[in-house]
Order: structure tokens, then C-alpha cells, then sequence
């Protein structure tokens, strides 16, 4: 392909590849619609539930389904009543509980839930189980995973054309091993992070309006600090802020939380 015709394409593609998060109001970078990441989001949870052991039957299992279902009609309240009705409409809710020692729990888009059961003990409780759970299903509401595979879209598009453009071998190798540093720290790293820390703050809103105290986000990730021995990479390098940031910034946003489940009519947390 001529090089200028790839250029153009690409940013052809970053100027129509906007969705709008209704959390924020921002536009996002986004060329997949639902009705083309969902099936094998799906597809792909399913072959994970084949491969790994879910736990079902327990009082633990049926709570990350219960706060699930809570947090997603707490989720569908706040998008009905802020213009956007039909959001969720692709959505498949499915909260699973896996046997594994990871302190960890994830989200696929469209609403494809796991938690491991190393988390449980850093949640203790159905509350601490709710922290965890709007994080998680913010990414979803927020097509957070469609974003990155949108920007790695970019990323690479971008070192393919340098690739293009550069004739000489010695200074294509310079570009190449440039680009991949500058832009995985400088660009992809920190849009990683920027996507955690608005999940924190939209699950913290949800939970809210779930009728969870929002008060015990800071708390649970004072608990991930101290399990995590203070083993962590410097911020930077992270896809995650630090502990320490996300423990501020949770303690600051808990009240704002709590103003906005009065909206809808909760006043009173678990």
C-alpha cells in the first residue's frame, strides 16, 4: 500500500472510530461495535468455563451472583434515567465463581464476569464482593476492552507505516525499537491506566446506587497493599496505578458516591 494512502487510513479510522462513554460524556477511541466483539467475547468465556473449575452450589458463588445482578440493574437505572434506555440491550450478564489462587477477577465485553476465589478473602464480605464487582462491570459499560484492541489497532498501524516510510535498515531498527519503547510507556501504558482508574470511579457509583458503602472501596484496596507485600512495578510502568493512588482517589470520590445514589433514592449503605 503507498504510504500516503496508509496514513490516511489511518487517521480516517481515528476520526470515525468514536463512541461516546455516557460515565463521562468524553468520546473514545472505538471501532468495534457490539454486534462484532460480543459474540467471541462470549465465545471465548465459554471455552473458559470449559478449561477451568466453577465453582456453583456455594454461599460464595451466589453471592457474586446476587451483587452482579445488583450492580447491573444499579448500572441500567443510572443509563435509563441519563438518556440512554436501550445501552445495555447486547449485554449477557453472567457472574462465574473459578477455583484459583489468583487475587484476581476479570471482565469480558458484554458482561461476561469471573471472580477467582484467591479474591475472596482480600473482599471478606458481600460489600468488599461489590467493590470488586463495579470495577468490573464498569470496564464493560465503559468498552474498555474494545478500546484497547482499538488503540493496539493504532499502535501497530503506526509502526508498520514507519516501517513504510523508512527506507534505510539502520534507522528503521532505531524507529522500530524507539517506537516500541516511547509509545508502550508513554502511550499504552498510561491509557491502561487511565481506563482502571475510571472503573474505580464508575463502579464506585454504581455500587453506591447498588446500596453498598462506597466508604469500603479505600478500605479493600488498603487490604490489596498489604497482600501484595509491596511488591508492585513504579506507576509508570504499570497498566495499573498504584495502590496508593487508587486508595486516594477512592477515599476523595466515596462522598460524591453517596450523592449520587441519593438521586435515586439511597440513603442508607451495606
Amino acid at each position: 500500500m503507498d504510504r500516503k494512502i496508509y496514513l490516511i487510513v489511518l487517521v480516517f479510522l481515528g476520526i470515525v472510530g468514536c463512541k461516546t462513554n455516557p460515565f463521562t460524556g468524553k468520546s473514545t477511541l472505538n471501532f468495534y461495535q457490539n454486534n462484532s466483539i460480543f459474540p467471541t467475547a462470549f465465545a471465548q468465556y465459554d471455552q473458559f468455563l470449559k478449561e477451568n473449575k466453577v465453582v456453583d452450589g456455594t454461599s460464595e458463588a451466589r453471592t457474586i451472583t446476587t451483587v452482579g445482578q445488583r450492580i447491573a440493574k444499579a448500572a441500567e437505572r443510572w443509563l435509563t434515567a441519563n438518556g440512554y434506555p436501550g445501552y445495555l440491550q447486547d449485554y449477557q450478564w453472567e457472574y462465574n465463581l473459578v477455583q484459583n489462587e489468583m487475587v484476581n477477577a476479570w471482565c469480558m465485553p458484554g458482561g461476561k464476569i469471573v471472580f477467582y476465589t484467591g479474591i475472596l478473602p482480600i473482599c471478606q464480605d458481600e460489600t468488599g464482593i461489590a467493590v470488586v464487582m463495579g470495577h468490573e462491570v464498569a470496564h464493560a459499560l465503559a468498552d474498555h476492552g474494545a478500546q484497547r484492541m482499538s488503540a493496539g489497532m493504532i499502535q501497530a498501524g503506526i509502526a508498520v507505516a514507519g516501517n513504510i516510510a523508512i527506507d534505510d535498515p539502520q534507522k528503521r531498527n532505531i524507529f522500530n525499537q524507539a517506537y516500541g519503547i516511547g509509545s508502550t510507556v508513554g502511550v499504552m501504558l498510561p491509557f491502561s491506566r487511565s481506563h482502571e482508574t475510571e472503573a474505580d470511579r464508575i463502579g464506585l457509583q454504581i455500587m453506591a446506587i447498588a446500596g453498598y458503602n462506597p466508604d469500603e472501596a479505600a478500605e479493600l484496596w488498603k487490604r490489596m497493599k498489604a497482600n501484595s507485600g509491596g511488591q508492585a512495578p513504579p506507576e509508570f510502568l504499570s497498566t495499573h496505578p498504584s495502590n496508593d493512588t487508587r486508595i486516594n482517589n477512592l477515599t476523595s470520590w466515596a462522598p460524591l458516591a453517596k450523592e449520587e445514589a441519593r438521586k435515586y433514592g439511597v440513603t442508607s449503605f451495606q
